[in-house]
């Protein structure tokens, strides 16, 4: 093959590679712009964007005006009735990396020699892009972006939503002001409408992103109204007759000035180095906000100089996004399967073709319950978008149902556990979790001694899953409590342990007998108690031997615990099995903490009588309070019963244990009433 053969070969390939990533832009443009369905996470879109002009940059003779690449947004649905901008609604070019920010700020440097810049930061709402125009003060009219030059009238839409004024105000009113912004959907308000989707068995939103486009499209505007949709102010449009604005964040003020909502977290800097440490403060707290972001939009401040630098026929010079890594990608489902967790919980995963999402590569993906799966209807052989949201587990968002396999079938969950037992599966009425319910089976067993030398627990350095599952699997280990007669021997029999290093374990499972009470409490794997009332139930009780004696409602008075957690603890002690399992804690030597003093009684005079305390109390906090009664011989439960004797209720009480007081005919008390029952241990005469 000689070199000119190559060389035309080699210009084929590059242009049946700008042919198909054409189409492929186009096509997703148009499901993520036009259709508000679309196939593949932003992150993935970004990427053929970025290939696709990275190679027409590279070889300009393929490149054409009618490339996807010059696109801004979409063709406007004919749905709605077509609006003509009178001043477009352009794109912004992307950064994806610091360098390829600061590679901008140069760019700028050069078109602005010897010129002080400022830069103005503003978060990058995801949200759908709108511009709204105000003729005498008043609303007449909104349109989404659509190509950039005619958008879509979703004027009456718009009108239900709450932060977009009706009237201006101000003491200068353009005679006409055009603002553009962002329509975004809360994430509190994201939740709700999932939850609501799932209690109906309806199919769940994707991302805010998605149910905010999708409301903005509803033909009836009631349905937008209900949907709680919000919105922040980011530029001018078209101004007529508005005072001088030599920069943006003089526009900005003006805005707010009219009413309009203008984000807080503006920011302003002299230096694209501290831009770049603003994005990356960003970055990490980009999950503290109320409302999704997706990056950071830099501007330049002075208008005068945007007019100088001018724009691209998509984008401003003057402006960059800095887009944060994806936080959702799509990748392939091998396969769903069911693990088994320390309380016998059955949860299903998904196996993922590995992709690299928010900032790591992800290989398996929760899928929560069996409820979740069939919601979300995901099979295995599906394209499937996968989130990860800084620390959270990551998750399967829902399939991409145009490119699922034909003859595939609906997962349907396991009836039996995956452990050699294979014993049966079981979903009690009225919850959403299946468990195995077989106590000797292996995987429970596993998990609870994992957990027991996790680092929230006894924190035993060097005892990881892969050694557990050798412990328990030789015979060495069947419960927590055998870690602690392990023998270097039995250790060096185990894969991948020398002398130094089976010391080294045996040392960190010593050292773990003198753990704290909390952390004891935590380690033992009850259902629903958490380290904060673990450490609660140590400050009031002192030792694990007051807390397992101790009655539910005792329990339940400690501050922080209340009733399932304390009926939880009370239950599992309970069982001769558990109470075998602490008495072995004992002979290991395990410290099981320090007896309290017993409290001097201040009188009997409540003795065997539960009074209940809820609200804000003038003379007492909560825990003084139930300490004063406790102290007269009482118990001070966290919920009301047919039993109880009587409900205090300060400030702001409980409105359900007010209500159930009422229900059974428990006599409710003031503050005043309450120290006379202190004192007498009677209740006010009627």
């Amino acid at each position: 093959m000689n070199d000119s053969t190559s060389g035309a070969e080699v210009a084929d390939d590059v242009a049946a590679r700008i042919a198909a990533l054409g189409e492929l832009v186009a096509y997703h443009n148009r499901r993520y712009h036009e259709l508000d369905d679309p196939e593949i996470a932003d992150g993935d879109y970004d990427l053929l964007v970025r290939e696709l002009r990275q190679l027409e940059s590279e070889h300009p003779e393929l490149a054409t005006v009618e490339s996807p690449s010059q696109a801004v947004g979409g063709a406007p649905s004919a749905l709605f009735a077509p609006v003509v901008h009178s001043v477009p609604m352009m794109s912004l070019d992307n950064a994806m990396t610091q360098e390829e920010l600061a590679a901008w700020g140069q760019r700028l440097a050069r078109g602005l020699p010897d010129e002080t810049v400022s830069y103005v930061c503003e978060l990058k709402i995801d949200g759908v892009a709108m511009s709204i125009r105000y003729e005498g003060g008043r609303y007449v009219r909104a349109a989404t972006r659509g190509d950039g030059r005619v958008g879509e009238d979703v004027t009456a839409n718009v009108a239900t939503i709450d932060a977009v004024p009706d009237r201006l105000v101000g003491p200068v009113i353009p005679d006409v002001v055009e603002v553009r912004g962002e329509v975004y959907l809360p994430v509190a308000s994201f939740d709700r409408m999932n939850e609501r989707a799932a209690a109906e068995g309806a199919r769940l939103f994707v991302n805010p992103r998605n149910a905010a486009a999708g409301s903005l499209r509803q033909k009836d505007p009631s349905i937008t109204a209900q949907r709680d949709l919000s919105f922040w102010t980011y530029q001018l449009g078209d101004v007529v007759g508005g005072p001088p604005l030599p920069s943006h964040s003089a526009a900005l003020a003006f805005l707010g000035g009219l009413g309009f909502p203008v984000n807080p977290e503006l920011a302003l800097f002299d230096s694209i180095d501290a831009v770049a440490g603003h994005c990356r403060h960003w970055e990490a707290h980009r999950h503290d906000l109320d409302y999704e972001i997706d990056g950071v939009v830099v501007k330049l401040d002075d208008v005068e100089q945007r007019a100088r630098l001018g724009s691209t026929s998509r984008a401003p010079r003057w402006a960059i996004a800095f887009k944060f890594p994806p936080e959702e990608r799509t990748t392939t489902l091998r396969d769903i399967q069911v693990s088994i967790g320390r309380t016998g919980r059955a949860t299903p995963f998904a196996v993922l073709e590995p992709v690299f999402v928010g900032g790591s590569t992800v290989g398996l993906a929760t899928l929560h319950n069996e409820d979740q799966v069939r919601l979300k209807d995901v099979r295995p052989g599906d394209t499937v978008i996968v989130r990860k949201a800084g620390d959270v587990i990551p998750e399967v968002v829902g399939p991409v149902l145009s490119m699922r396999p034909e003859g595939s079938a609906p997962w349907t969950f396991p009836t039996t556990c995956s452990c050699p037992l294979a014993s049966t599966l079981v979903r009690l009425e009225g919850e959403a979790d299946t468990r195995c319910i077989e106590p000797a089976c292996p995987y429970q067993r596993d998990q609870r001694v994992g957990y027991f030398a996790s680092r929230g627990a006894m924190d035993i350095e060097g005892l990881g899953e892969r050694t557990v599952v050798q412990l328990t699997s030789s015979g060495l280990v069947a419960d927590p409590a055998d870690l602690y007669a392990l023998t270097q021997e039995q250790v060096l029999g185990l894969e991948g342990f020398a002398a130094i290093s089976a010391d080294k374990l045996l040392a960190a499972i010593d050292g773990s007998r003198q753990r704290p009470l909390p952390r004891l409490l935590t380690a033992l794997g009850i259902k629903h108690l958490g380290p904060a009332a673990a450490q609660a139930l140590a400050a009031s009780f002192g030792t694990l031997d007051a807390v397992k004696d101790a009655p539910a409602d005792v329990l339940a008075a400690t501050p922080g615990v209340g009733p399932v957690i304390a009926r939880s603890i009370a239950m599992w002690f309970e069982q001769e099995p558990n109470r075998a399992f602490v008495e072995k804690l004992r002979a290991a030597s395990v410290d099981f903490g320090v007896a309290l003093p017993e409290p001097e009684p201040t009188s009997d005079v409540l003795a065997g009588r539960s009074v209940v305390v809820t609200g804000t109390l003038a003379g007492y906090t909560r825990e003084e309070a139930m300490a004063e009664i406790v102290a007269r011989g009482g118990t001070s439960p966290g919920g009301v019963s047919a039993r109880t004797y009587a409900l205090v209720a300060g400030d702001g009480p409980g409105a359900s244990k007010v209500k159930k007081a009422e229900s059974v005919g428990v006599p409710i008390l003031d503050e005043p009433a309450f120290d006379t029952l202190l004192e007498t241990g009677q209740l006010p005469s009627p």
